[in-house]
């Protein structure tokens, strides 16, 4: 097919369905010279789910353009994003992350033998590379290294120098692989800008950048590996896929953030051409749609019932997977899944005077080891040494109440401060703040980016303080006496603490809650917690 067609209709098939081009013209130059090369690249961290058929549904039309295109798989990536990835499982994640992205191509027809695939490692450690990455450590700030990273790395409060590191090595890749153009997702522009700033200073070209837009998933938010209700996994059964897409959210008309309708656009219509709509013929019967703006159109008027788009999604939905469950019902397939992805509630405690595994040691850090409890803000005030922080009482239950210092100034009043209830983590090793030791830490939902947002977790009305908060699960656990700083139990935990789309603060999918119910914020939405 690529032969057949011009530059123009290969720019066309490259940049359809694209929120964003950086680098256009440059684009159309290689074009009328030769084929696009082009790569894109994935952490190996938490399980591929469906939201990944969108960039797989841009990879065949980068095919059909005639492009050559590389699949990095990013294992050093993963590490350095906050250790998503233990290292001892790096290797085995990224088997699963070829056999199960190989798998996805096979199931919409991507021929695997127009495509080149790469492992980060097997050239990201050489003697050049590792000095290319020295010299651009050189030349970029922490700023523009936290910067560049804020929508993709997870953010913490206080971050491990191996996530800044992870934007100029990302960048780094560009030139490495020998590509004309980087794919990925809108939320990488700003590690996309950063390449382009700084790759001419070493002396290398800059790349153009394709981005696709950001799927909303289930739930309506950002789909993420993180977040259980969200997404539908690869290897879902049947039930589990129609059980999901039940509780998914869709309003009936309201086209905004809509999960089901987005999948739609970005992967059934690039594929097909083409999507049918099971209806109840007293409804006017099914219904085969050859444009999506019809399908957007008749959901919007409320033509389309959100039950029959959900039961129409799940036939379409199905017939994609359905070759992907079969590959993995072989033994090496199933034993890969399970050994790259342990299950912590099922991993026994290493024996006395045993070296732990890199599941066990997952397993050791349960969240139950943090010491969170409700408090009570009794006084507070600003701190006499700095404008930007809070001076805080605060009654945890105790027989007098924690010192607190926060730097919640530019994010809530005085007055929104005052006698409200906050989440405190109170087993950290207490730290001086401007010359004052702050004895715990107010826990908050935080979205980084231009403007920062912030907002304290709020506990169940009607809580004490005092009240301890647990996540669902772990109930019976014992806190630390005080966190060990070295051992940076509260960093790795905090990694998988966020806002689900509804608000609940959760650890891993599970509730954060106390006697009385679950923990929430007002608006922060997917939020980290730190």
């Amino acid at each position: 097919m690529a032969e057949q067609l011009n530059p123009d209709e290969k720019l066309q098939l490259i940049t359809r369905n694209l929120q964003e081009v950086l680098g256009e013209e440059k684009l159309k130059q290689v074009l009328q010279e030769r084929e696009l090369k082009v790569y894109w690249g994935t952490a190996t961290t938490g399980k591929p789910h469906i939201a990944y058929f969108v960039p797989m549904s841009k990879i065949a039309d980068f095919l059909k353009a005639g492009c050559e295109v590389t699949i990095l798989f990013a294992d050093l990536h993963a590490f350095l994003d906050n250790m998503k990835a233990p290292w001892e499982l790096l290797e085995l994640r990224v088997q699963y992350y070829e056999q199960v992205i190989k798998a996805m191509l096979e199931s919409i027809g991507v021929p695997l033998d127009k495509l080149k695939f790469v492992k980060g490692t097997d050239y990201q450690l050489s003697r050049q590379y590792t000095l290319d990455v020295y010299r651009l450590s050189s030349m970029v700030t922490e700023h523009d290294a936290k910067k560049a990273g804020a929508e993709v790395v997870k953010q913490v409060e206080h971050p491990l120098l191996s996530g800044l590191l992870y934007p100029g090595l990302q960048a780094l890749d560009e030139e490495y692989l020998k590509v004309d153009a980087q794919f990925g997702g809108v939320d990488q522009r700003k590690i996309f800008t950063l390449a382009e700033k700084y790759l001419p200073s070493l002396g290398y070209a800059k790349r153009s950048h394709l981005m696709n837009p950001m799927v909303p998933g289930l739930t309506g938010t950002k789909m993420s590996s993180s977040e259980e209700d969200s997404k539908i996994d690869l290897l879902d059964k049947k039930e589990d896929v129609k059980k999901k897409l039940k509780k998914a959210f869709c309003e009936p008309g309201n086209i905004e953030n809509n999960g089901l309708l987005s999948f739609v656009k970005h992967v059934l219509f690039p594929l097909h051409g083409e999507f049918s709509v099971k209806r109840d013929p007293k409804w006017g019967g099914d219904k085969v749609y050859t444009a999506f703006e019809d399908v957007e159109k008749d959901f919007a008027e409320e033509l389309v019932h959100p039950g029959d788009l959900k039961a129409s999604m799940e036939v379409a939905l199905n017939k994609l997977l359905d070759p992907i469950r079969k590959k993995f019902e072989t033994p090496e397939l199933r034993k890969l899944a399970n050994t790259a992805y342990p299950d912590p509630s099922k991993t026994k405690a290493a024996g006395k005077g045993a070296k732990p595994s890199a599941a066990g040691e997952e397993a050791e850090l349960a969240p139950s080891r943090l010491d969170i409890r409700v408090g009570k803000v009794i006084s507070v005030e600003k701190h006499p040494d700095a404008d930007s922080l809070y001076l805080e009482k605060i009654d945890v239950g105790e027989a007098e109440p924690r010192t607190v210092v926060s730097g919640l100034v530019a994010f809530v009043s005085l007055e929104e401060m005052r006698d409200r209830s906050v989440l405190l983590l109170c087993n950290m090793k207490p730290q001086k703040m401007r010359g004052i030791e702050s004895q715990a830490m107010v826990l908050c939902a935080t979205i980084e980016g231009e403007p920062r947002r912030v907002e304290p977790l709020d506990p169940p009305e009607g809580s004490s303080p005092g009240d301890r908060v647990f996540v669902e699960g772990y109930e019976t656990g014992k806190p630390d006496d005080q966190l060990n700083p070295k051992k940076k139990v509260w960093e790795k935990l905090q990694v998988d603490l966020k806002l689900s789309g509804e608000c609940v603060a959760q650890w891993k999918d599970q509730q954060l809650m106390t006697k009385l119910g679950p923990v929430t914020c007002k608006t922060l939405k997917g939020a980290n917690i730190s």
